[in-house]
């Protein structure tokens, strides 16, 4: 079976690519969606970040402040590392477990964030996939959808690789600047070859 990595940096479209291809019919694996079951109220994860970053980081419901840990980790690169350690050997079991459950699938996609940051995937995956935009693009498409102010937006894209190395890494590559209808087109167009890859 395949395993394609899709990545890209915030705001980039990964999220929108990855409903294309789960139309499709391909099983998509959202590590992001992965982490926020991991971090819901209840959760034993949720203790091991409350201990080691403390009570202000829980709502009065049990719930993690997701803001305000976000922006404690985007400007301590220390506190992200730390916070990476306790949520990513957790998450990558859960996407071991999710693509047991799709055998049959010719291929599968496994959405990561910092598919190039860490080692993690690497000997997991057979193709890299970027969705890649211009940094302008970016900032202006996060602030319109989270209402995030551009200065928190340029923080994260700091903590992420730069988009020139995540270029030089991708196996494959596709421009979102042209909106949904073209980016739809591209991954169907991808599709096709993966199927054939298969």
């Amino acid at each position: 079976m395949l395993l394609v990595g899709l990545t890209g940096g915030i705001g980039s479209g990964k999220s929108e690519a990855a409903r294309i291809f789960t139309g499709l019919g391909v099983p998509v694996i959202d590590t992001d969606a992965i982490a926020h079951v991991l971090t819901a109220p209840g959760q034993p994860l949720v203790q091991s970040i409350i201990h080691l970053f403390g009570d202000e980081f829980l709502n009065p419901d049990g719930s993690l402040n997701r803001a305000a840990l976000r922006e404690k980790v985007f400007a301590d690169e220390n506190a992200r590392r730390q916070l990476e350690a306790i949520l990513h050997p957790a998450i990558y079991d859960e996407v071991l477990q999710a693509i047991d459950r799709h055998p049959e699938a010719p291929y599968q996609v496994i959405a990561v964030p910092l598919l190039f940051e860490s080692d993690r995937y690497q000997n997991l995956i057979q193709r890299s996939l970027l969705i890649d935009c211009d940094e302008t693009l970016q900032i202006r498409r996060t602030t319109a959808r989270s209402g995030m102010p551009a200065s928190a937006v340029e923080a994260i894209m700091r903590a992420q690789m730069p988009r020139v190395e995540r270029i030089k890494r991708a196996d494959d590559i596709i421009t979102n600047d042209q909106g949904l209808p073209e980016l739809q087109k591209k991954i169907e167009e991808l599709h096709q070859i993966y199927l054939q890859t298969c």
